[in-house]
């Protein structure tokens, strides 16, 4: 569905839902031009552990996006090159995580969409059980099982799952009009003059 309304961006996202529900800027892209969109299967995991990582990615749809929260802590990694190429292999579309990644290097030759926090040398543990496919609040946004995710360049949005078309349908006017006025402005100084002049009145 997302694939037909490109090329929209999380900031055509973001002016559709009025500035809402945008993750916490610390979490970005591994590596630059990741496009990730698909539902969220989410995971509440203790900090530094991933057992439940693990639960989520045997128990995920293909297409879906896993997100996790880590609770922000960076000491251990959730996942490394491992975990990641079994996400990838079971169908997941990407992973969002709150908190960080290992074996940076192997995991950006994997081309599979990661957004997080950074990365680490530490391992997690496997200590502690966390809970799947709950709400969960990931990056300051509060995210339920099959909200839909978005992510690229500019950072990670969460779209409300009963709100899906309505938003899309939203952005895509939005950037629309942001076409049209880039069009009608971007000419010379004159239009540009002309621009502001109406704009600050």
């Amino acid at each position: 569905m997302l694939n037909e309304q490109l090329p929209l961006s999380t900031a055509n996202l973001s002016d559709a839902m009025e500035g809402a529900n945008h993750l916490d800027f610390s979490i970005k892209p591994l590596q630059r031009h990741y496009k990730l969109f698909g539902p969220a299967l989410t995971v509440d995991t203790p900090a530094g552990n991933n057992y439940s990582v693990l639960e989520a990615i045997r128990l995920a749809e293909p297409g879906s996006v896993l997100v996790i929260d880590g609770k922000s802590y960076c000491n251990r990694a959730l996942a490394g090159d491992f975990v990641v190429a079994m996400a990838k292999l079971v169908g997941i579309s990407g992973i969002v995580l709150d908190g960080v990644i290992r074996d940076q290097e192997d995991i950006e030759k994997l081309n599979f969409p990661v957004f997080c926090k950074g990365s680490t040398i530490a391992a997690s543990s496997k200590k502690e059980k966390g809970k799947v496919n709950e709400i969960i609040s990931c990056g300051g946004v509060k995210i339920r099982p099959g909200d839909f995710i978005v992510g690229d360049d500019g950072g990670v949005i969460v779209i409300p799952k009963e709100e899906v078309e309505e938003v899309l349908a939203k952005a895509q006017e939005k950037w629309q009009k942001d076409k049209d006025r880039e069009n009608e402005v971007l000419v010379s100084k004159e239009t540009v003059y002309t621009y502001l002049d109406n704009a600050l009145k």
